[in-house]
C-alpha cells in the first residue's frame, strides 16, 4: 500500500500583513506532533492575503523563507499561494517547494476571479509533478475549480491528487464543496482543498477522495487536518471504477466525440450576448 501523509493547514491569519512568523510556527509545531507528516499544504494568499502591493518576483525573498521552511520542517510544503510580480504583470502563483529547499513547481492560477480579482493576470500553464515512489499531484487554486476543464487537464497528465488552495469568505462555500466532490469523482482523484479560516475566510476546507467521498470537512475555525493519501486506491478506482462502478477516465479518453467550444476560431452567440466581465452595475433608484 502506497500511503502519504500530508496536512492542510487552515489557519486564522490577519489580512495586509506578513503573517509569515505565524505560518512557520504552525508548520513546526504540526510536524513536531507528527514526525511521519510529508507536506504541509497552505491556503490562498495565506502570506499576506488578497493584497498584490506585497509582491515579489520569483525567485525571491519571500519564497526562499518558505524554502527555508520547508528544510526545517523537512516536508514539501505548499505556499497556498502568493503574489508574484513579473516585469509589469503580476500573478496569483503556487509554489511547491521540496524537503531540501528545492522549487519543484510554479503554478499561475489561470482563472483570476475575475472581475474582483482586478489588476491580476491569467496563467497559462497546467502544472503537474511527481514524487518518486508515491504519486503524481496537480495544482489547482480556487476559481480554476469553477471551470471543470481545469480539473480534467491535470488528471489528463496524470494527477492523481490535485492541491487546491482557496480563499473563500462569501455564500458561495457550500456551492465550492459540492464542486470540490464532483472534481474528485469526475476525474477520480484526491481533491485537497483548503481554505483559510478567521479574518481571511470562511473554514469548512475539504478532502474528497476518488469517489467524490468526503474524507474529511473541517468547521470554521483554525484546523490542522492530517490526512493519508492512497495511491493505490486511486489507481484501483481508475481501473475498475469506484465500487466496480463507472470508469469516466477510460470513458473520456476512449470517446470520439470532437467538443465544438474547443474548436480553434469557435464563438458562442449565446455566451457573446452576456455581455462584458464586470462588476454589478449600481442600482439606478432614479428609476
Amino acid at each position: 500500500m502506497s500511503v502519504f501523509t500530508l496536512a492542510g493547514l487552515q489557519l486564522e491569519l490577519e489580512p495586509h500583513q506578513n503573517n509569515f512568523e505565524h505560518i512557520s510556527a504552525e508548520v513546526l509545531s504540526l510536524k513536531k506532533r507528527f514526525p511521519n507528516l510529508q507536506m504541509v499544504i497552505l491556503s490562498e494568499l495565506c502570506n499576506c492575503g488578497p493584497a498584490p502591493r506585497f509582491a515579489e518576483p520569483m525567485p525571491g525573498p519571500l519564497e526562499d523563507a518558505y524554502a527555508e521552511l520547508a528544510m526545517q520542517a523537512e516536508v514539501y510544503l505548499v505556499t497556498g499561494s502568493l503574489f508574484e510580480r513579473d516585469q509589469e504583470r503580476i500573478f496569483n502563483t503556487l509554489s511547491v517547494l521540496s524537503p531540501k529547499g528545492e522549487v519543484l513547481a510554479r503554478y499561475r492560477k489561470i482563472f483570476p476571479f475575475l472581475p474582483y480579482e482586478e489588476g491580476v493576470s491569467c496563467g497559462e500553464d497546467f502544472v503537474t509533478f511527481d514524487i518518486p515512489g508515491e504519486g503524481c499531484f496537480g495544482l489547482s487554486i480556487c476559481y480554476d475549480m469553477w471551470f471543470p476543464e481545469t480539473v480534467r487537464a491535470l488528471a489528463w497528465k496524470g494527477a492523481e491528487v490535485i492541491l487546491h488552495p482557496t480563499l473563500t469568505n462569501t455564500i458561495d462555500r457550500d456551492v465550492e464543496l459540492a464542486i470540490a466532490r464532483a472534481n474528485a469523482a469526475t476525474n477520480q482523484c484526491y481533491m485537497v482543498d483548503i481554505n483559510g479560516a478567521g479574518k481571511l475566510g470562511m473554514g469548512r476546507s475539504i478532502v474528497a477522495g476518488p469517489g467524490g467521498e468526503v474524507i474529511y470537512q473541517a468547521g470554521d475555525t483554525q484546523e490542522a487536518i492530517v490526512v493519508d493519501i492512497d495511491f493505490d486506491y486511486v489507481r484501483r478506482v481508475r481501473e475498475n471504477g469506484w465500487h466496480s462502478l463507472g470508469q469516466p477516465l477510460k470513458s473520456f479518453r476512449d470517446n470520439p466525440v470532437v467538443y465544438p467550444q474547443y474548436q480553434k476560431g469557435a464563438s458562442s452567440a449565446a455566451l457573446n450576448a452576456l455581455g462584458p466581465l464586470q462588476k454589478p452595475a449600481k442600482p439606478d433608484w432614479s428609476e
